[in-house]
C-alpha cells in the first residue's frame, strides 16, 4: 500500500459533549499541558465514548498510562456517569496498585462532579482538565479511541449479543495494551513498560557495582 500511495479509509465520530458546552469552565486548569513524563504512573488520561449496538449506546471509560501508553483501568455502562468513570479508575488503582501523580481529562460532567474531584483529590492525586471545547488537549485518549473502533470493525451490529460484544471490547483492549505495535513506541505499551522497567535495573546494577569496584579500590 505504502508503494502505490494508498491509504485505507477510516470512519471517524463527529459524537460532541453538547451539553458539556454550556456548562460554565470548571475551576481546574490543564496542568500537563507541554510536559510528558519520563516514568511510568505519573499522569493518568481519561475519557469515555460510545459504541452503538443494536441501536442502543454501551459507555467505555478508560485511563492511559501517558508515558507508556498502556490502557491501565477501564469501565463499561449502559449509561455515561460518574459511577463509570469513578470505577475506570479504580479499576486502574487495582491493576496498577499506586496512584498517578495527575489525572487529566475533559471538562464532561462525569469528571467536573463533586464526587468524582473529592474522590481524586483526597487520595492526593492532582486533577488536571483541557480547557473548554479543546479536545486535542486530550489527544492521547481521542487517539486511541479512533484506532480502537477501527480495530474493533466499526459494525458493531455484526455481533451476536451484547455479551459477545463486551468480550470483543475486552479483547481489543489486552491485545492494544500487549500486542498492536504502537507508531510512537513502535512496540506494544506493554512491551515498552517492560522494557523501560529493564533498563532502570540496569543502570540500578551498573551503579551498585561501580560503587562495589571503587570501595575495593580502596582497600
Amino acid at each position: 500500500m505504502k508503494l502505490f500511495s494508498i491509504k485505507p479509509h477510516k470512519r471517524k465520530g463527529r459524537w460532541r459533549k453538547r451539553r458539556d458546552e454550556r456548562r460554565p469552565e470548571a475551576i481546574y486548569q490543564n496542568l500537563i499541558k507541554g510536559s510528558f513524563p519520563i516514568v511510568p504512573n505519573v499522569t493518568w488520561v481519561s475519557d469515555f465514548t460510545y459504541l452503538r449496538f443494536n441501536s442502543k449506546f454501551i459507555y467505555l471509560c478508560t485511563f492511559m498510562d501517558l508515558f507508556t501508553r498502556e490502557i491501565v483501568g477501564w469501565s463499561l455502562s449502559v449509561r455515561h456517569t460518574k459511577d463509570l468513570v469513578i470505577n475506570a479508575f479504580f479499576d486502574a488503582f487495582e491493576n496498577k496498585g499506586v496512584l498517578p501523580k495527575f489525572v487529566h481529562s475533559d471538562q464532561g460532567v462525569e469528571y467536573n462532579c463533586r464526587d468524582y474531584t473529592k474522590l481524586i483529590t483526597d487520595l492526593g492525586v492532582t486533577v488536571s482538565m483541557s480547557k473548554k471545547a479543546s479536545p486535542w488537549e486530550n489527544g492521547y485518549q481521542e487517539s486511541f479511541y479512533d484506532n480502537f473502533k477501527t480495530d474493533l470493525g466499526l459494525e458493531f451490529d455484526r455481533f451476536d449479543s451484547i455479551g459477545h460484544f463486551v468480550e470483543a471490547i475486552h479483547q481489543q483492549i489486552n491485545y492494544y495494551n500487549q500486542r498492536r505495535i504502537h507508531t510512537t513506541l513502535r512496540m506494544s505499551p506493554i512491551q515498552f513498560r517492560l522494557r523501560h522497567r529493564i533498563d532502570v535495573l540496569k543502570r540500578t546494577l551498573d551503579i551498585i557495582l561501580k560503587k562495589i569496584i571503587k570501595n575495593k579500590v580502596k582497600l
